[in-house]
């Protein structure tokens, strides 16, 4: 699978606008690797990964913010950080990550560290649109790269989302979830918990049955709207069925065709849990979000995005049309990593 869920720890976003907030993120990180088992020597890379990657947006952005979050792939964990600004931007990221290389008079080590130090290290810059900036530390080897992978951010002033996405390769079947609970707070999280729950340890089945599995298992909680899409790269197709307003989309070059999502509430009511099937190829994405994402983002004015990791994308997304008012999620996805 992909990284986890944003519930289970929650994962913590920092906003980077004062020098002080530096200190506050490297001493979150450490204790999260330490709670992880990532060990003492890649506690010691991931403390001045995070602490680079922080310094690097006070001096540089106008707007950043950090996300700090556990990782699992297989019977792998890890803590990954995702650096994400709005402006100024990037000229030549691959120019940063060189020793020496400064912009602001610096002795310039600080991405150039971020490279070596990191198991994974990754970004996606466009000049007056913002820069996306990854590394992740593993306690084992480094694992294949994700076929899918997604974040989370709750409602600003709540500490917990009640947006979930999950990923799961089950048998033949490669599936993806993203849940929205209804509302938001801890009573929206236990509903979007379940759903993950209840997706990870379903038998092997088809993407409406599965939501009408959801449907019967979070009767005891407030309600979800959720989406559950399978890829199946041999017959070349997406098949999706969703209830509530979790959007979902296919994006194939410059072209975006939306799939249907019926009306309802996930747990309560009557719900029709219909399945829709699209063309999908290798050069295809899926990407699904809540409404806590404008559906006004494209991926059209950023060259060479589709092909980097959905990681990335869906950074880029958040970025560009997530509201502050709502949880918010993104999930990206391919046929192959």
């Amino acid at each position: 699978m992909g990284a986890l869920s944003s519930l289970t720890p929650t994962p913590a976003w920092f906003r980077m606008d004062d020098a002080s907030a530096v200190g506050t993120v490297r001493r979150y990180t450490v204790e999260l690797a330490r709670a992880v088992g990532l060990g003492e020597q890649k506690t010691d890379n991931i403390a001045i990964v995070v602490a680079e990657l922080a310094s690097n947006l006070i001096k540089h952005a106008d707007e950043g913010s950090l996300l700090v979050r556990p990782v699992r792939q297989a019977d792998n964990v890890g803590v990954e950080i995702v650096s994400i600004d709005s402006a100024p931007g990037m000229v030549d990221l691959s120019a940063m990550y060189e020793d020496g290389h400064s912009t602001t008079g610096t002795l310039g080590i600080g991405l150039g560290a971020v490279a070596r130090l990191a198991d994974r290290c990754e970004g996606f810059s466009l000049p007056g649109r913002g820069s996306v900036l990854a590394a992740r530390l593993w306690q084992a080897a480094e694992p294949p790269p994700a076929w899918a992978d997604g974040l989370t951010r709750p409602l600003t002033g709540e500490t917990v989302s009640g947006d979930c996405f999950a990923v799961r390769d089950h048998a033949a079947r490669r599936q993806v979830m993203v849940c929205d609970g209804l509302g938001h707070g801890p009573a929206a999280a236990a509903a979007a918990q379940a759903a993950f729950n209840i997706f990870h340890t379903a038998p092997d089945e088809a993407p409406a049955a599965l939501v009408e599995r959801l449907h019967r298992g979070l009767s005891h909680t407030r309600g979800a709207a959720a989406t559950i899409a399978e890829i199946d790269p041999a017959a070349g197709v997406v098949r999706a069925c969703g209830v509530g307003n979790v959007a979902t989309a296919v994006v194939t070059g410059a072209e975006r065709r939306g799939m249907v999502s019926m009306p309802g509430i996930v747990g309560h009511g009557r719900a029709s849990f219909r399945q829709f099937v699209l063309p999908f190829t290798a050069q295809s994405l899926l990407v699904m979000h809540s409404d806590g994402v404008s559906d006004k983002w494209s991926l059209t004015g950023y060259p060479g995005l589709d092909t980097r990791s959905p990681l990335l994308i869906a950074a880029t997304v958040l970025r560009d049309a997530g509201v502050r008012r709502d949880d918010a999620c993104v999930l990206v996805a391919r046929a192959t990593p």
